[in-house]
């Protein structure tokens, strides 16, 4: 018996995403416009691309490419959130969209080609499945690392992830 893609997806999907949320959940209200360094971006930033990061799920299953920076066209720059709860809320509802159109995939879909354009110029052309894997899974564990670092460097008790933290073991 053969487990389609979406299937075999779905268990990590939802693990990472849950993990992401607990790290979410700990964003303190007073430090939205915190930054380690003038070059990097704040706890803000990091967590609205957390939480619009699911909504590549259905671009890249249902268009062919995104172009991110089109000529002539409108350069995405995400929100600037106000509340730990609007960041939340995004997340949530964006989660709910990325799962439904993941599971509604077809293995077709997943082994289809999809393009990653800036300013018209191709980037990088993988399966929809790769994308899926490296510009939505993994690209969501290391801005979750990243929001655990600075988490950590405000002394605010970073989650259990794939075992206890530090916290966790009052280390």
């Amino acid at each position: 018996m053969s487990v389609s893609i979406s299937a075999s997806l779905l268990p990590e999907f939802d693990h990472e995403m849950a993990n992401t949320r607990k790290v979410l959940e700990r964003i303190p209200e007073d430090k939205l416009t915190w930054k380690v360094h003038e070059k990097s971006n704040t706890i803000g930033w990091v967590a609205m691309h957390l939480a619009e990061m699911p909504t590549w799920a259905g671009i890249v299953l249902n268009q062919d490419s995104l172009d991110v920076d089109p000529p002539g066209g409108k350069h995405h720059h995400s929100s600037t959130p106000t509340s730990r709860q609007e960041i939340l809320d995004l997340f949530d509802k964006n989660l709910v969209a990325a799962r439904a159109a993941i599971a509604a995939a077809t293995d077709e879909q997943f082994a289809q080609s999809w393009t990653l354009l800036a300013g018209g110029k191709v980037v990088f052309t993988m399966s929809r499945g790769a994308v899926l894997r490296s510009f939505l899974f993994n690209h969501n564990v290391h801005h979750r690392a990243h929001l655990c670092v600075y988490l950590r460097l405000n002394d605010i008790p970073v989650p259990a992830l794939y075992g206890p933290s530090g916290d966790e073991r009052g280390m």
